[in-house]
């Protein structure tokens, strides 16, 4: 479908602008608005069950979004050639996608080339490209379609015959390349890794923060025995398992960590990941971020998001804190905006009320015989790719993604979510273990392929052996170069129409 999605707004586009119609712009509008709702509603629906206020803001601002694109592509389409005009809307689109994944309003979740996932072996090439590449792929079928129907509805049989072979042979060579990189990929197995992934399966609407770190550590523990040998390098727990919020200063000398390290003196081989919640309690105004959350007794307070890493050599925890954060649940947009306008108030988007605090780099974990390093993926994080190549260069052999999807209920949520990880394994050919507190939880290898899974709202946990890779994949060391020659296209295009435009009003 996404090959011919946009194929009738296009169509309605070219019809409205060339009607005697008024208010041209606002049919073009409300139409493309109307599309657009009907996408984001079907596919992100399942925000619902999570929050209400925080669903309907994500659908129907990311549907004006949208829809703002098309306006200025009718705005734009009026006075260029078709060529232009396609060139315009295209690399304006892949400008818009990777906004989605920077400004402070982030929601990448229906860029196009995320539409793939569940076709990897169409999108092997993504090691070069990224999700962009997808992106790409989308328009240039979608607008050769569509001037092969405007040839065809002007008589024009032979031009719309050689768009429609154009079209085809546009979706069949990128899919028969990707097969050939399927099918030669070669896994390196000389560096394997047996790697368990629990999934508590606690119902995080209540009995999460009614445990504490204590029964929760008891309980991950023995899921993790059942799976347990001699080989097992590493215990992988979800996000967050660890919900009772820990103070950050005191970590190193709480009884969850020593209760974690007497874990690992009983199976010295282990590296143990997991996620945790902490906070820092502070009255020095010099330590203030913009980050920073006001107690009521004016005291100042970090919270945070964080993955925790201990072994037999490392008996303090490492930390690493959740730094791509979900809009309203984890962090107010453009606080640095808001704050000196509403004053110490966090805005409810229908989740939490405490801002979440971040870092700048991405941590990696060695495991003790320094042999294996996992990358601590936290949650929404993993739909980011870029942002996810900065742990393989920081030394990352594998991804080890822990997330609780259990927000969403059983819905399409947790799918999507499982299936947007195999785009990262692609990009960076690398093996993934993921961790999901409800489920899916799941080992995913180099070639986008899930070799196993445990079902969701399921208690359990899942042992499976990790090939670790060395080898830098062009996108991990180039990143979203597709984007950077859009938007220098998309400038040049604009500057081009500009000069024109003054030429004719001097003329």
């Amino acid at each position: 479908m996404l090959f011919v999605g946009f194929v009738p707004l296009l169509l309605l586009n070219h019809r409205i602008s060339h009607s005697n119609s008024k208010k041209k712009g606002w049919k073009i509008f409300g139409w493309s608005y109307i599309t657009f709702f009907i996408w984001n509603l079907i596919k992100t629906y399942w925000l619902w069950f999570s929050t209400e206020f925080g669903a309907a803001f994500a659908i129907l601002v990311n549907s004006l979004l949208m829809a703002l694109v098309f306006v200025l592509f009718y705005h734009f389409s009026k006075k260029a050639n078709a060529f232009i005009s396609a060139v315009f809307l295209t690399t304006l689109w892949i400008s818009f996608e990777k906004m989605h994944l920077n400004w402070d309003f982030s929601w990448p979740w229906l860029n196009l080339g995320n539409g793939f996932s569940e076709y990897i072996r169409w999108i092997q090439w993504y090691e070069y490209t990224g999700t962009f590449g997808g992106t790409l792929w989308v328009w240039v079928v979608n607008f050769l379609l569509f001037y092969a129907l405007l040839f065809y509805f002007d008589k024009q049989k032979k031009k719309a015959i050689r768009n429609a072979i154009f079209a085809t042979v546009s979706v069949i060579l990128p899919i028969i390349f990707s097969y050939i990189l399927f099918h030669t990929y070669t896994i390196n197995s000389n560096n394997q890794v047996e790697v368990i992934v629990t999934q508590p399966n606690t119902d995080p609407y209540s009995e999460k923060y009614n445990r504490s770190n204590e029964e929760v550590a008891a309980h991950i523990f023995g899921l993790a025995e059942s799976k347990m040998s001699s080989n097992t390098a590493f215990v992988i727990s979800p996000e967050t398992v660890f919900a009772s919020d820990e103070r950050i200063n005191e970590l190193n000398h709480s009884s969850t960590t020593q209760l974690i390290n007497r874990f690992i003196e009983k199976y010295p081989n282990v590296n143990f990941l997991a996620g945790i919640s902490l906070y820092k309690v502070f009255g020095d105004k010099s330590e203030v971020t913009y980050q920073t959350n006001v107690a009521s007794n004016g005291l100042y307070y970090n919270t945070y998001n964080s993955a925790m890493f201990l072994n037999k050599t490392v008996t303090q925890p490492l930390l690493y804190h959740k730094s791509k954060l979900v809009v309203g649940v984890e962090s107010t947009p453009y606080v640095w905006l808001i704050k000196p306008l509403l004053g110490d108030i966090m805005l409810d988007l229908g989740g939490t009320v405490a801002m979440k605090t971040t870092q700048e780099e991405r941590s990696v974990y060695y495991s003790e015989n320094k042999k294996w390093v996992a990358a601590p993926i936290i949650c929404y994080e993993s739909v980011y790719g870029e942002y996810v190549t900065g742990y393989v260069r920081n030394g990352a052999n594998f991804l080890a993604i822990i997330t609780n999807d259990g927000w969403w209920d059983n819905t399409q949520g947790h799918k999507q979510h499982l299936s947007l990880a195999r785009l990262r394994a692609i990009e960076t050919r690398r093996d993934i273990a993921r961790s999901a507190n409800t489920g899916i939880s799941a080992f995913i290898n180099q070639r986008g392929e899930v070799t196993s899974t445990l079902a969701y709202n399921t208690e359990g946990a899942l042992k499976g052996m990790i090939n670790t890779n060395e080898k830098i994949t062009f996108y991990v060391q180039y990143g979203d170069i597709i984007y950077r020659i859009a938007l220098f296209v998309l400038i040049g295009v604009l500057l081009i129409r500009i000069t024109k435009r003054r030429g004719e009003v001097s003329t």
